[in-house]
């Protein structure tokens, strides 16, 4: 874009707002108290140009048509920083652009995309339109009609000029028999094609074929023919630190075909790592960095949730501590971080999910994100990261490292043939008593658990896990000195960096409550060995972490200067 050609565009017509802007303009309100005045800034008029359906804010011109250049220094040598100000307060992404004219006057051109179907934006909690040459707050019919709207399901609509020559014969087959078996009716292999598209709705009766039948089924070059960004973009990097992958590869197949592919790249023997564990009994398990069933799901979900009409690709990187998968399109509408598990989902693309579900390539409609909930947690893995997410896209991150074997080795006895047989509630009731969360209990939820002996009642009528778990935990303690490392690694990260904690306060840091008494001693030591040192008398004792080893805001990274020290002086 040109400042030629901004001069001649039509606010209304052409979705555009110009403003002079010169010096002083306001981010976010300014020193204004009202309403009606802090919404004039540049954060109200990216809200109502996003409520718009998108559009351009246009600062350094005047808004008088034609549209003088008057120059601003508007986020002069911050456009970075204006990006991801804007990204913090709104979670959407905006891309600016500086133009200059023969006088060397700046123009700051910021694009804004359009907000998400069914979606409002807020500037400071209230929807705001555009009306004229000001800004006011949207009425209430305007945003009853927002969040009334309906994503139409683009994997049903027809795909124009394909047609039955264009599909993947392999994929053809895998859909035959991922659905006969599925349906367990090894008769549907035979049917001839075109019955079982009809039976599945990728075909319709004037002979057409759906957008689900070309992600699903067509041939890699009429995939990237007609659906370039259907493709899936899988990248390893070794090192969190480095910029270029060490292996990439486009994916532009089949979904019947591609998901097998993604797997395997996945599952490289060098790239998911098998670690065995051995449960009470003397019976050896292996548990992978990244669980197939997990990592199928995830891929899928990204697949059937993702927006189509934007033109970019899911992407998906593996480094050796962890896989993130993501897909452009936020959210489905009514789901949110924090509602994931309760709500169930509904897709983007409902005819290819139900196509999904019908072959047994997902769980039913909405169980997919328990499933993945469920199996990381159960084998003892850190809570599935979506936390990275935004209205425009979906980044779930699945973490490898094995953060408490105890725990998967007490749900272990609970798997049958490779499958999880506790639901997802039950797993999560189980993470939050171990993490001592403050969060209420379903008693049903409960009385199962405690019927198979997962929970027990203590003397307080809390909530334990079975002696068991806290039994392993003390088997697998690694001893280094006097000490076990695990006790002085949660002991330091309870205590933190800054210090300055009782010994009641250092407790209550604890994801789980310590034995008082063993608490103090290990204090007691580390204070003897001069790892931590101590401040005040009795009651009103304080404790620190001695400087020569606090030199480094990551704990990891203390922990281990610790741990090195105490190796050194027991030597």
């Amino acid at each position: 874009m040109t400042i030629e050609e901004l001069k001649v565009l039509r606010e209304s017509e052409d979705h555009v707002e110009f403003k002079a802007a010169q010096h002083n303009y306001p981010f976010n309100g300014g020193s204004h108290k009202e309403q009606s005045e802090r919404r004039r800034c540049f954060l109200g008029y990216v809200v109502a140009l996003s409520n718009e359906l998108g559009g351009d804010l246009v600062l350094g011109m005047a808004d008088k048509h034609p549209h003088d250049v008057v120059g601003t220094d508007f986020a002069l040598g911050q456009v970075g920083e204006l990006e991801d100000a804007v990204y913090g307060q709104l979670q959407i992404r905006v891309h600016c652009e500086e133009l200059y004219d023969e006088l060397g006057k700046r123009v700051l051109v910021t694009h804004i995309p359009s907000r998400p179907i069914g979606r409002r934006m807020k500037f400071e909690g209230v929807a705001l339109m555009r009306t004229g040459d000001s800004l006011r707050n949207m009425s209430d019919e305007e945003e009853f009609a927002i969040l009334s709207e309906s994503e139409p399901d683009f994997s049903a609509n027809i795909c124009n000029g394909l047609s039955l020559s264009d599909l993947d014969e392999n994929a053809i087959d895998e859909l035959k028999d991922a659905y006969s078996n599925k349906q367990e009716n090894s008769g549907l292999v035979h049917l001839p094609l075109d019955r079982i598209l009809s039976d599945l709705k990728l075909l319709n009766s004037n002979g057409q074929l759906t957008n689900a039948a070309l992600i699903l089924l067509a041939k890699a070059s009429v995939l990237e023919k007609y659906l370039p960004q259907a493709k899936i973009i899988w990248e390893y990097r070794s090192t969190d630190s480095q910029i270029h992958y060490d292996n990439r590869k486009v994916v532009s197949e089949p979904l019947f075909l591609a998901i097998k592919t993604i797997w395997n790249l996945i599952n490289q023997p060098a790239l998911n790592k098998k670690h065995p564990f051995l449960r009470t009994g003397g019976y050896i398990f292996d548990v992978y960095d990244f669980n197939e069933g997990v990592v199928r799901e995830a891929i899928l979900n990204a697949i059937a949730h993702r927006d189509y009409k934007i033109a970019s690709e899911i992407v998906i990187k593996q480094y050796p501590d962890r896989v993130i998968i993501a897909n452009p399109g936020g959210f489905p509408k009514g789901v949110t971080i924090d509602n994931l598990i309760i709500v169930n989902s509904t897709p983007r693309s409902r005819l290819m999910t139900e196509i999904l579900e019908k072959t047994g390539l997902v769980e039913r409609s909405g169980q997919g994100i328990d499933k993945i909930y469920a199996y990381t947690l159960a084998e003892g893995k850190g809570v599935p990261d979506y936390t990275r997410s935004d209205y425009f896209q979906v980044m779930l991150c699945l973490s490898a490292k094995i953060e408490d074997p105890a725990f998967h080795s007490m749900i272990r006895p609970f798997y049958k043939n490779g499958e999880l047989t506790l639901g997802v509630d039950d797993v999560l009731t189980l993470y939050h008593i171990k993490t001592n969360s403050k969060t209420h209990f379903n008693r049903d939820v409960v009385n199962g658990l405690k019927e198979r002996g997962l929970i027990r009642i203590d003397n307080k009528g809390g909530y334990l896990l079975p002696e068991s778990y806290y039994a392993y935990k003390r088997s697998t303690k690694r001893k280094v000195g006097l000490y076990y490392e695990e006790d002085v690694r949660d002991l330091l990260k309870a205590l933190g960096s800054e210090g300055n904690k009782s010994i009641g306060e250092i407790e209550k840091q604890y994801a789980e409550k310590p034995n008082r008494n063993q608490l103090k001693y290990l204090v007691s030591k580390l204070c003897g060995d001069e790892i931590i040192y101590s401040n005040g008398r009795g009651k009103g004792t304080r404790y620190f972490i001695n400087n020569k080893f606090n030199t480094v805001d990551d704990v990891e990274t203390m922990v281990r200067i610790v741990i090195k020290y105490i190796e050194d002086l027991y030597l």
